[in-house]
């Protein structure tokens, strides 16, 4: 079964994506000679009445692509010009490029929504819901319906934020925290964690603190969970790459192919509800990913659009593609580190 999620859930949100360029593609008339999802080699194609594009299932269910005139190439020349891309107006371009990401976002939306009406929303407030009295939290004043504000000087609004500042805290330091209580007021503790020895003999530093797990039910409550949920999710990852720019957070925190894999399976035990989670969550990652102004990302391309905009000229088609060709080397440097890092976390 976890095979079957992980090829579902990155089919999914590999189609999803190759759609929205595809459907913005068709949309401004630019030729489209294939969709095609997966890599490597083909299993299987097939085209439709009065349609120029081939439709294709590759070997392996990682990526996908939509293979439009004049994007690879000056010119393509079986093509007229006026179904090249190249020659479609920045605007036209911009749309085309950045759609595969909107589409992300979109599913991603879509996807909490469905698992909030179904099974409710979860509350994303960071509410302390209770406090251990065998832990620091307790000795400094900690109680039951607190609400986080700051971690550590920085400011939260949800519990993804309060996670990931407890993720960038040293193993065994101390933790500052901005509470509001019940009745409005504020104050401010340290809690050091206590150092607890687990069985397969690793250590793990408690603070001695749960969160809320009021579930709300109701159509409203969901459609507010999914937009406020997206947007949490949004800023975590804007957060998580300024932490691996300066250097707070390391590579080993990044999961590649065989990373999600693994997180696939430990979800997949614990409920399809969490497979669901898993999907939005892993659809908007896909789509802030791409559109990061990096070579080879869609970003990158719309950077390059943004550029001709400005210069009233175009990158030569040239110049470019060796840019993205070097952006995608790096990424498959990266890809192989980060797998690497993933196949030793499992031993």
């Amino acid at each position: 079964m976890t095979l079957i999620y992980f090829i579902l859930i990155l089919g999914l949100t590999v189609f999803i994506h190759e759609l929205g360029h595809f459907i913005f593609a068709k949309k401004n008339g630019v030729y489209c000679h294939e969709f095609s999802l997966g890599m490597g080699p083909k299993l299987y194609s097939f085209k439709r009445k009065n349609d120029e594009t081939e439709y294709c299932l590759r070997l392996f269910p990682i990526g996908g692509y939509v293979q439009m005139a004049g994007e690879e190439i000056d010119e393509d020349k079986d093509i007229p010009k006026n179904k090249q891309m190249q020659y479609k107006s920045v605007w036209q371009r911009f749309i085309i490029v950045v759609a595969g990401a909107l589409n992300n976002f979109i599913l991603g939306i879509i996807l909490l929504f469905i698992m909030a009406i179904i099974w409710g929303s979860p509350e994303i407030k960071p509410i302390i819901s209770s406090v251990d009295k065998n832990y620091n939290a307790y000795k400094v004043n900690v109680k039951e319906g607190d609400l986080i504000t700051k971690v550590n000087g920085h400011k939260v609004s949800t519990l993804d934020d309060v996670v990931l500042e407890f993720a960038l805290v040293e193993q065994g330091d101390s933790v500052k925290l901005t509470l509001i209580n019940s009745n409005g007021d504020e104050k401010n503790v340290s809690i050091k964690p206590t150092k607890v020895e687990n069985e397969d003999g690793t250590n793990s530093y408690l603070y001695g603190i749960s969160f809320s797990s009021e579930i709300n039910k109701g159509f409203v409550s969901s459609l507010k969970y999914s937009f406020s949920k997206f947007v949490s999710i949004y800023k975590s990852m804007f957060k998580i790459i300024g932490n691996l720019i300066t250097g707070n957070l390391g590579l080993n925190n990044l999961s590649g192919p065989v990373g999600i894999y693994n997180v696939v399976g430990e979800q997949s035990k614990a409920g399809f509800e969490n497979v669901v989670y898993l999907t939005a969550y892993i659809s908007i990652n896909v789509g802030f990913i791409n559109l990061i102004p990096f070579p080879a990302f869609d970003g990158g391309r719309a950077l390059f659009l943004i550029i001709e905009k400005i210069r009233k000229k175009p990158v030569s088609q040239k110049t470019e593609n060796t840019i993205h060709l070097i952006g995608f080397m790096l990424l498959m440097l990266l890809l192989i580190v980060i797998t690497i890092n993933d196949i030793a976390k499992l031993f």
